[in-house]
């Protein structure tokens, strides 16, 4: 059976009050409180198509793959229009590349794009990095190493010592590692800096199982991770933009 989208029914919205016509009543009123309509069909359907695409199945919206607007109109219980407007977003997202009378692409990634995102991604998320290393309080930076240990934890130590991936936990790596690299980022504190990185990581999820599970690359990572976690708690800002953008090279390099 195809998997329907169903929203809830709106609430209704209370109408404007209307202006007292009688001078005595001066009293001032609090307006009314709105109830926010549900998500628009959109972008459910947007945040579905996403997450198939990061997963990067054999034969489900692949890198380059035309997308079947028909297809997954049907599969989902739609109608195209909404469908149209999620691969918009998703288009302006840099996941889906619209190609005129060809219809809509999931976007494949060149070399050049990869080059391009792992040095912006080096770029500002080195920096965030080396304001954390200062201005971090004792909390954040617990929260950060908890976080590398639950990375730790993902790669059992045949993982850590040998040259293969079979016995990590690699969803769970990838999770754990997006969130360590969010959390960081956050306690860096600059919204504007937060958005990029957000745009350019959505691209760079196009390639990362490519990246990731290549031989040795999970283990490899983790090191990566030590020595950033170790610059970390020296407080040494230098050290600690030096790692991550060490850590970044070494991903475009498994990525390529």
């Amino acid at each position: 059976m195809p998997a329907v989208i169903q929203l809830k029914q709106p609430q209704s919205v209370p109408k404007e009050p209307t202006l007292a016509t009688d001078a005595s009543n001066t009293d001032e009123k609090e307006p009314p409180v709105r109830s926010l309509s549900p998500k628009a069909l959109y972008i459910e359907v947007a945040e579905l198509l996403r997450q198939r695409i990061f997963k990067c199945t054999a034969g489900d919206l692949e890198p380059g793959s035309w997308i079947d607007e028909l297809k997954l109109a049907e599969e989902y219980g739609i109608s195209r229009t909404p469908l149209r407007e999620a691969l918009k977003v998703l288009a302006t997202e840099g996941l889906v590349t619209m190609k005129v009378r060809r219809g809509a692409y999931v976007t494949e990634v060149s070399e050049q794009d990869l080059s391009d995102v792992y040095h912006l991604l080096s770029l500002l998320e080195s920096d965030a990095a080396g304001v954390v290393a200062v201005t971090a309080t004792d909390a954040q930076m617990t929260e950060l190493g908890k976080l590398h240990e639950a990375l730790e934890a993902a790669v059992p130590a045949s993982g850590k010592m040998q040259a293969h991936t079979s016995a990590i936990n690699t969803e769970q790596f990838f999770s754990v590692n997006e969130q360590f690299h969010m959390r960081l980022l956050a306690i860096a504190n600059n919204r504007w800096r937060d958005q990029m990185v957000a745009d350019l990581r959505k691209v760079m999820k196009l390639n990362r199982h490519n990246s990731l599970l290549k031989t040795g690359r999970i283990a490899e990572s983790l090191d990566e991770h030590r020595a950033i976690m170790s610059a970390l708690y020296a407080r040494d800002a230098t050290a600690t933009v030096a790692a991550m953008q060490a850590h970044f090279k070494s991903g475009l390099e498994a990525a390529g």
